[in-house]
């Protein structure tokens, strides 16, 4: 009885080898990438979080009062840096119900990003 080779060739250890090579190649691409994702996705909500801070500033401001509305603090203004955030906002001058806007927005790498939060005041 002849007993034959046993093992891995140089070509299938080769094609194992580049087949790897390939996938942690994607994955630390893909990683890269994530990473960025959850860097813009802190920043938006930080974003998100001083225009609704501002909206709740204004809305205090309307109802602190009466009658509402009536505070000089209810006012457009703007705009105002913190942490490398712009905040602007517009409020209406009349009406009953007034639609007041909140933008803000922030400098990146291929221009600017923004986000604009919108709601309505009951005067």
């Amino acid at each position: 009885m002849k007993k034959g080779n046993v093992g891995f060739t140089i070509v299938e250890v080769l094609a194992a080898i580049v087949i790897l090579g390939v996938g942690v190649l994607a994955t630390a691409g893909s990683a890269a990438m994530v990473t960025r994702m959850v860097g813009e996705g802190k920043q938006a909500t930080r974003m998100a979080a001083l225009a609704s801070r501002r909206l709740e500033i204004l809305r205090l401001a309307a109802y602190s009062t009466i009658p509402r509305c009536s505070s000089p603090r209810f006012t457009s203004g703007g705009p105002i840096i913190s942490i490398g955030i712009s905040e602007t906002w517009f409020v209406p001058a009349a009406g009953n119900v007034r639609a007041v806007s909140v933008a803000v927005s922030r400098p990146t790498v291929r221009g600017s990003r923004s986000t604009v939060l919108r709601s309505l005041i009951a005067c």
